[in-house]
């Protein structure tokens, strides 16, 4: 049996991706005949001047071709007598960098191509890197339109050494860089003699002969659950694919993360019973007795796999909305989806040199190390040991888009600590969520009419969208306790409203001191204050000359720019 080969070709616009494998399959006689006619009819058309232009077997779109650039992913499948192949032939614009991600996503090896008059640029660079963060380990550095600068050897040779020096930090297990005109076929299907300093394979044969596949039959048997199967009461069976090891019948399985064991009953590949499966087969696994499975669980013989609620990750972002931290998404690790919050962003990485940036927000198409916090405990690994438990993906909850897609970096906690760590989720991230600066309104003067205008103010709040929390001495808390408490609610994320009987202002010094710069005074001066207001408060209203209703507007008023900008309590005072 022919084995198979999964690759893709990128690089950057009109570098010749979508040629070169035209050029091939033609050459190569790997067209049905109305293809090749087909071909030779709309090339008369085209932007050659009458010759073959190879790029319209793979551009099929009519923006494609109008433009003569690739924009969606292209999948061809092709066979010679050594080996199959499917390729991704993906676009090489910016604007489509999720496409060249979805395309690597499914790819053994990846193809880049490069002008050989402009030589490695960013473009280059961050596919690179993409290519590396979707699990490619072998490469293929294609330096195209040699002809254009007449095969010299000197410019092949910089650009070879560039492009491994880029290369260098990410141990990819082989790269080849080859001299090649996707044009006029040198080097795509056998040797040019344009380029005899050139001493390596011609692209296919290269392609037909490089080793991939990896032996993950030696490793231990990992499933994820993506179907159960009841065509009738008398069969349960569980189908998947199988992502590392080998399962035969008799076998004993446990089943996260339940943690119940069973044994194999029966393997089915298709239609047809097997007593044994392995690495990359799609399977139904029967089992010899009951045990609480569904989709998005996990078959193993190796009780080692983590589970985990947190995890750090390297992203590429793909929407085109910025991300901060405390934004909520959809996350889809294997066959499992559940809620999950983005609590840090720890750095971006610089596209050209690699370096990490500091920074609180990425946008699209940028590559960065998040850290994520989920809603419930999920079987996950590191991208390097395990790809199928260790990529995911981000779903907008709104529009059901695919916001980013990564690769987990470290589990930082296990499904088994007894206590919650919480370092990266800061009140920052809390309030990102709840979609408000955290604040705390503190009520003094006369008790029972600050009671009530708190409650005024807080039906004002929540009826615009807002988290609160009320609070008061009638809840046996002292002043400090009641501080303590509010300030805890602000690190929350919440709007905190506190009805206090504290009469000197010394006692809201000591509040201010502990809450820090969300606290904010609201004196209620009525029939029952002093004539003396001690203290500072931030507003004052007086309920003998207006409504609670009244009241509450006017200090609703007063916060509502802090509630929804990042400006500073001195500066919404001023408005």
């Amino acid at each position: 049996m022919k084995s198979l080969l999964k690759f893709i070709t990128c690089g950057s616009v009109d570098d010749g991706k979508s040629t070169l494998i035209g050029h091939m399959l033609y050459e190569a006689k790997l067209l049905f005949a109305d293809q090749e006619r087909a071909l030779e009819l709309d090339s008369k058309l085209g932007s050659r001047g009458g010759k073959i232009d190879y790029s319209l077997l793979l551009d099929g779109l009519l923006a494609e071709r109008e433009q003569g650039i690739t924009i969606d992913v292209a999948y061809r499948y092709f066979t010679t007598d050594h080996r199959s192949f499917i390729v991704a032939d993906t676009p090489g614009h910016e604007e489509y960098t999720r496409n060249m991600a979805v395309g690597a996503s499914f790819a053994d090896l990846a193809i880049i191509l490069v002008d050989a008059k402009k030589g490695v640029i960013t473009q280059t660079k961050r596919h690179t890197r993409i290519c590396a963060l979707m699990g490619i380990k072998h490469l293929v550095l294609a330096v195209n339109k040699m002809d254009l600068v007449g095969f010299d050897p000197k410019i092949f040779n910089a650009i070879q050494q560039e492009f491994l020096q880029l290369t260098a930090e990410f141990h990819f297990d082989s790269i080849q860089v080859i001299p090649v005109s996707a044009t006029e076929g040198d080097n795509i299907t056998k040797k040019s003699p344009n380029s005899p300093w050139y001493e390596g394979l011609a692209l296919l044969p290269y392609l037909e002969n490089v080793d991939v596949h990896q032996n993950d039959n030696t490793k231990q048997f990992m499933m994820p659950i993506q179907r159960v199967c009841r065509p009738d009461h008398t069969f349960r069976g569980f189908q998947g694919q199988i992502e590392a090891g080998r399962i035969a019948v008799g076998d004993e399985l446990t089943t996260l993360p339940s943690h119940e064991k069973a044994k194999v009953k029966r393997i089915l590949v298709g239609d047809q019973d097997r007593d044994y499966a392995y690495t990359g087969q799609p399977v139904t696994i029967q089992l010899d007795r009951e045990v609480d499975v569904s989709r998005g669980c996990v078959f193993t013989k190796d009780s080692q796999i983590q589970e985990a609620d947190s995890f750090s990750a390297t992203i590429l972002w793909m929407d085109d909305s910025v991300l901060t931290p405390g934004k909520n998404y959809l996350v889809k690790v294997g066959t499992k989806v559940l809620p999950g919050t983005v609590t840090a962003i720890k750095h971006k990485i610089e596209i050209n040199t690699g370096k990490t940036v500091p920074t609180d927000h990425i946008v699209k198409n940028e590559l960065a190390t998040c850290e994520f916090s989920l809603s419930d405990s999920i079987v996950i690994d590191s991208f390097e040991q395990n790809k199928s438990i260790g990529g995911f993906i981000l779903i907008d909850r709104v529009t059901n888009m695919t916001s980013a897609c990564g690769v987990i970096e470290q589990v930082l906690q296990s499904s088994d600590l007894s206590v919650q760590l919480d370092t990266e989720i800061t009140r920052d991230v809390r309030a990102q969520q709840k979609g408000q600066n955290p604040l705390t309104l503190w009520f003094t003067g006369s008790l029972s009419d600050q009671s009530a205008l708190a409650k005024e103010v807080e039906k004002r709040l929540v009826s615009t969208g807002h988290h609160t929390m009320l609070l008061g001495n009638g809840q046996g808390k002292s002043l400090q306790s009641l501080a303590e408490v509010a300030k805890l609610m602000n690190d929350a994320g919440l709007i905190a409203l506190v009805s206090s009987d504290s009469l000197n202002g010394n006692d809201q010094e000591a509040a201010r001191e502990i809450i820090g710069k969300e606290y904010f005074e609201v004196y209620v001066a009525g029939s029952s204050s002093t004539t003396n207001i001690p203290g500072n408060p931030e507003i004052v209203v007086d309920l003998s000359k207006s409504t609670t209703e009244e009241a509450a507007n006017v200090v609703v008023k007063r916060i509502i720019k802090y509630l929804i900008n990042e400006s500073s309590v001195g500066q919404f005072l001023n408005f």
